[in-house]
């Protein structure tokens, strides 16, 4: 019989637990992810995890055969070490999409449609309109990185009448995007959108692909969108554009530090929405996430009998 080890990382019901074992494995579980293995790293199999081998060196893991995250993206584990080991990797794919997706159209509606101002004039007892308010209808987005959620991300702004541009490392007809351009475009071309969403993974390509001059040449009254990695913009270029010009407008919900510092100038700017890496959050998680996983597990180890 095989071992799977679970952590913490995803919140498993006694049906959920039964379920997995059903499949023929061994089941595990350690709730935080830095503690002490439940067996010998040499006699797990396979594991759901998010942060496991950042505790934990995976080279102890000898006979490791699967890894299923319970992230979106890839980050936070040893992908080298794993292609060379031949170990099947899989993530989140699909799973956080939706709310994502949501956040990002939230965040714009939020801001456009002034609600913070509402909000503090509700609070205040004062029946105050508000005559500056906009619409998302054939406006110019951008979303740079047209993979799974960059695409659930078009589909619900292009229902609202905008006009979609995906930024990525094709060009090639992509659902829900009106038209699709390359990385290096980017700057040329950003002057163009009101609203730019960053979806994309974070990788050596992609660091800092927001930069200062990407950020300085950015549209008259446009809205920045970051649910994806902190580490895709320049933090430091960002407050310092954030703080000249305040025709700009940032919802950030990921950060290149996390929590956030206490002493980022990013908590005090009035041009500036932020969240806690909370857009991916949502009731419906736990069901998609189970059935990735789940699906996985089972063609595991169907091919492993």
């Amino acid at each position: 019989m095989k071992n799977l080890l679970l952590t913490g990382c995803f919140k498993y019901s006694e049906k959920q637990f039964e379920l997995l074992g059903q499949l023929g494995y061994k089941v595990h579980f350690m709730q935080q992810e830095k503690d002490s293995l439940p067996l010998c790293a040499s006699d797990v199999d396979a594991t759901v995890c998010n942060g496991l081998f950042l505790s934990h060196d995976i080279s102890e893991f000898t006979n490791l055969k699967f890894i299923q995250l319970t992230s979106a993206g890839f980050d936070r584990v040893p992908v080298d070490t794993i292609k060379e080991r031949n170990i099947e990797l899989y993530n989140a794919r699909g799973v956080y999409s939706t709310p994502m997706a949501e956040w990002a159209v939230f965040r714009v509606l939020e801001h456009y449609k002034q609600g913070w101002f509402f909000k503090k004039e509700q609070d205040g007892g004062k029946w105050t309109k508000h005559r500056g308010l906009r619409e998302i209808a054939e406006r110019k987005v951008a979303v740079v990185g047209a993979g799974n959620v960059g695409q659930e991300v078009a589909k619900r702004f292009q229902t609202f009448g905008a006009e979609i541009t995906g930024f990525d490392i094709h060009t090639n007809e992509t659902p829900y995007f009106d038209h699709m351009m390359l990385p290096h475009q980017l700057l040329n071309l950003i002057g163009e959108f009101d609203v730019v969403v960053i979806t994309a993974p974070l990788l050596p390509t992609t660091k800092g692909i927001i930069s200062r001059e990407v950020l300085n040449c950015m549209k008259e009254n446009a809205v920045l969108v970051n649910i994806a990695r902190g580490g895709l913009i320049d933090e430091e270029a960002m407050c310092d554009v954030l703080s000249s010009r305040k025709d700009l407008f940032a919802a950030l919900d990921v950060f290149v530090k996390e929590p956030l510092p206490e002493n980022s100038p990013l908590w005090n700017m009035e041009n500036v929405a932020l969240s806690p890496h909370n857009s991916f959050v949502s009731d419906g998680n736990n069901r998609r996430m189970f059935d990735v996983m789940y699906r996985n597990l089972k063609n595991f180890i169907t091919k492993e009998e």
